[in-house]
């Protein structure tokens, strides 16, 4: 069973940290990830495929919700160019999500490795 307490803080300290760390683009994110993953799995304790199971939640989430900000962002500022700049702004913006998707879901394995040491070391 799925400990969403333990999901919704490692995603809230993903996120802060993330917005932290985009004064260090590489170093700022790889450090969220990883301290937001380790704290989910740490609170859902109950061993490494547990721990690792709620840091994926966690780090997927993270970056599935920075990616639809970016596509809503980018939406709007095409609709304050008229009509032809939001249809391009929306296009570019579900291109945007898109790849935010998929760089979410591979960083959601990171979260996952950090998330099975944080069950690991809960125990």
């Amino acid at each position: 069973m799925t400990n969403w307490r333990a999901v919704l803080i490692g995603f809230l300290v993903t996120t802060v940290l993330g917005i932290v760390g985009l004064t260090a683009p590489v170093l700022g994110q790889l450090t969220a990830g990883l301290v937001g993953g380790f704290l989910a799995g740490y609170l859902a304790g109950g061993g490494p495929a547990r721990g690792a199971w709620h840091g994926l939640l966690a780090g997927a989430l993270g970056g599935l919700v920075g990616g639809l900000l970016v596509w809503i962002a980018l939406g709007l500022v095409g609709l304050a160019l008229g009509p032809v700049g939001g249809a391009g702004g929306l296009l570019v913006g579900a291109g945007v999500f898109a790849i935010a998707t998929v760089v979410a879901f591979v960083m959601a394995i990171e979260s996952a490795i950090a998330g099975a040491l944080g069950g690991l070391l809960a125990d």
